[in-house]
């Protein structure tokens, strides 16, 4: 075995022998108010820590979601389509 792939291997399989590799207990969380708080942040918004997200089920439309997004310093409504950049408006 060479000496990378011993490494490699120590690197995925812990002290016990069992993987950590797509261990839960190691996932980063991807709730919707994560992912969305990223992607306003992205765009040049502040969005402290992200508290709840929720679907505006009357403005969504196929292709078109929009979300009100809580943030601990900020609520905004954020527009999203495929492939484009999110429309964020600041609601408090």
């Amino acid at each position: 075995m060479s000496k990378l792939v011993g490494i490699v291997l120590a690197l995925a399989v812990g002290s016990s022998g069992s993987s950590l590799v797509g261990s839960p207990a190691r996932a980063i969380e991807e709730t919707p108010q994560v992912m969305l708080a990223a992607q306003i942040r992205m765009q040049g918004n502040d969005c402290g820590k992200p508290l709840s997200a929720v679907k505006d089920a009357k403005r969504s439309k196929p292709d078109h979601e929009v979300w009100v997004l809580k943030c601990s310093n900020a609520t905004y409504r954020v527009s999203r389509v495929p492939d484009m950049a999110a429309k964020v408006e600041r609601l408090r």
